[in-house]
């Protein structure tokens, strides 16, 4: 459980390190490629870690083993632990996981700055929805 705890941390840390440069993203996601990495790499790590939380989540809790990493998300949906309807929006962060590990050359500047960055609050909610299914 313990582990558990501590991924939800450093993906609290990654989201905190997101936030502190979050509101410069149209000046300098193009012009600044060492901030470019950044962004693009805490939103990786971010983005990982939730699918490696889920993972841990399946196995501390004995669900079904999940056949690829949008449906470890739908696990946690099907068990409770998620909220249904958010846990098949959310499922969506594997894709965007998956797309910044192999497409990243491709990435879209107001997608990343208009649309990824301030859907991070899902990711505080299901943080949220993941502690409160613990206690």
């Amino acid at each position: 459980m313990e582990i558990i705890h501590q991924k939800i941390a450093r993906i609290r840390e990654h989201l905190k390190l997101i936030r502190s440069i979050e509101n410069e993203c149209n000046a300098r996601f193009h012009s600044d490629p060492i901030y470019r990495g950044a962004l693009l790499h805490y939103l990786y790590l971010s983005s990982d870690s939730c699918i490696s939380l889920a993972e841990m989540l399946i196995r501390h809790l004995g669900l079904r083993p999940p056949q690829s990493y949008s449906d470890s998300i739908d696990v946690l949906g099907e068990a409770g632990v998620l909220e249904a309807d958010f846990a098949y929006r959310f499922a969506q962060i594997a894709g965007f996981r998956n797309f910044l590990a192999h497409d990243y050359e491709k990435v879209d500047k107001d997608i990343i700055c208009n649309a990824i960055l301030p859907g991070l609050v899902d990711v505080d909610e299901y943080l949220e929805q993941i502690i409160k299914a613990l206690n």
